[in-house]
């Protein structure tokens, strides 16, 4: 028989502080709602599962930063119900929007990075993270949109001077598992995690020895999410994990040119990607742990490019990998499908063949695209100069400058477009893009590293 997992304080909180923090926290802090969800981990005979007062919940869920209200609507007519986020900035109209369209809701809390300049020595300022974070969960554990907490984004990340990974001060993981103590002992209706960059062994085994009261182990995998399975076993651990973000293949994974720029898959390729590794880590899990499961990202952001992570563009249209999820979660493609981008290419040439150009010279470049609904595509090509400066761990990446492209000539067929045009006048480092439209609020990207050099 199916028995619920319970939450308790498996160790006490190491400070007096803390303890009159939570009760103060629970008197001026308290929000009344309707009623909070009962949210808890199931054990079957067929391994873990999630449910949400009493009723089995399979989570169809993507990470979504926040942008607009239409965005989430659209996760809801996809098929999804759940999303996570990465801080609470948003929380008050996540939540207001989640319990009008029936959504719940893993709450990301920022706290703070090694990466970013944390120092988890300094024990007065992780105090007051603690105190925040409690707030918090005071604050909001009633909401009846809240499934789970997670309570740190990738807390393991963190490099070395040669740009390897370095291990973390332990007391990361030290100070996370007083947080979740706590949370275990005010609230005990929703679990609480933290998310792992990747599913290193040594990186979890270190956290649960400082913080073995986590619910769920969150792992985030993109071109390794093939072999979850394998990497659960080997893990050999009894609790239920979540795949916290998954997506195309990483910008550290993807092949990269002679001078060290990466290689952006077209849409086409990343969501028939994206969705063959759903398939085969998430779907037909045989682990029976795998307990939910995040896409990255229902929304739009800036690293390495403007288009490498979203599944929507920047005026908010929706790529193929929105398709792929909608087939997945509701059995069918939606009404009208994204334009498919398959290949791009200059002078005939990959990316991976690093292609040079001279400033002004002329070249051709040609995408195979086409729209499965025979809709008439829209091209649109930019020039964009090369991220100055790079981002680590997902934080924020300035958007290069956009140029315009002289286009000499065009030609396009019902499988492709090609144009003749002039190479920027200025040496350096650019990027070729393609944004094929298709009047339907859907968009294909393609785009190509490229140099210019006297």
């Amino acid at each position: 028989m199916a028995y619920f997992l319970k939450y308790f304080v498996c160790n006490p909180i190491n400070t007096v502080q803390h303890f009159i923090v939570g009760a103060v926290l629970a008197i001026c802090t308290s929000h009344v709602f309707a009623a909070a969800s009962t949210v808890g981990i199931v054990r079957t005979p067929e391994g873990f599962q999630l449910s949400v007062n009493k009723v089995p919940f399979v989570v169809n869920g993507v990470g979504l930063g926040y942008q607009n209200e239409e965005q989430v609507r659209a996760l809801k007519q996809a098929g999804g119900n759940s999303f996570r986020t990465w801080s609470t900035r948003s929380i008050e109209k996540e939540l207001a929007l989640a319990q009008e369209l029936g959504l719940m809701i893993a709450v990301g809390i920022e706290t703070g990075k090694e990466l970013q300049g944390f120092d988890y020595n300094n024990q007065a300022e992780v105090d007051r993270q603690f105190e925040r974070v409690a707030a918090i969960i005071e604050k909001y554990k009633n909401h009846p949109n809240v499934l789970c907490w997670v309570i740190a984004n990738e807390p393991n990340l963190l490099f070395d001077d040669k740009g390897g990974l370095a291990d973390v001060n332990p007391k990361v993981y030290k100070a996370l598992g007083d947080i979740i103590d706590h949370i275990h002992k005010v609230d005990p209706n929703h679990p609480v995690t933290f998310t792992f960059a990747g599913a290193m062994k040594k990186h979890i085994d270190t956290a649960l020895t400082y913080a073995p009261n986590i619910d769920i182990i969150s792992v985030q995998l993109y071109g390794e999410l093939e072999g979850l399975g394998e990497t659960i076993n080997a893990l050999n651990i009894d609790k239920p994990f979540m795949v916290t973000e998954f997506g195309p293949k990483g910008h550290w994974e993807t092949e990269a040119t002679s001078w060290g720029r990466e290689i952006e898959e077209p849409s086409a390729i990343k969501a028939a990607g994206m969705a063959e590794r759903m398939r085969k880590a998430i779907i037909n899990d045989a682990s029976g742990k795998v307990i939910g499961s995040y896409a990255f990202l229902w929304g739009q952001k800036q690293e390495r490019t403007p288009t490498w992570y979203g599944m929507f563009n920047a005026g908010g249209e929706r790529t193929a990998r929105v398709d792929e999820l909608t087939r997945i979660w509701t059995g069918a493609y939606p009404e009208n499908r994204a334009p498919l981008s398959y290949s791009i290419t200059v002078n005939n040439l990959a990316p991976i063949e690093s292609v040079y150009l001279k400033p002004s010279a002329k070249a051709k470049a040609k995408v195979v695209v086409s729209d499965p609904d025979g809709d008439k595509l829209e091209h649109k090509w930019y020039f964009m100069k090369e991220v100055s400066v790079r981002s680590q761990g997902g934080h924020h990446e300035e958007e290069p400058e956009t140029l315009p492209v002289n286009i000499i000539s065009a030609k396009a067929g019902e499988d492709y477009i090609e144009i003749e045009f002039t190479a920027p006048s200025e040496a350096g480092e650019y990027r070729l893009f393609l944004y094929s439209y298709d009047g339907n609020n859907n968009v294909a990207n393609a785009n190509f590293p490229f140099m210019v050099a006297k």
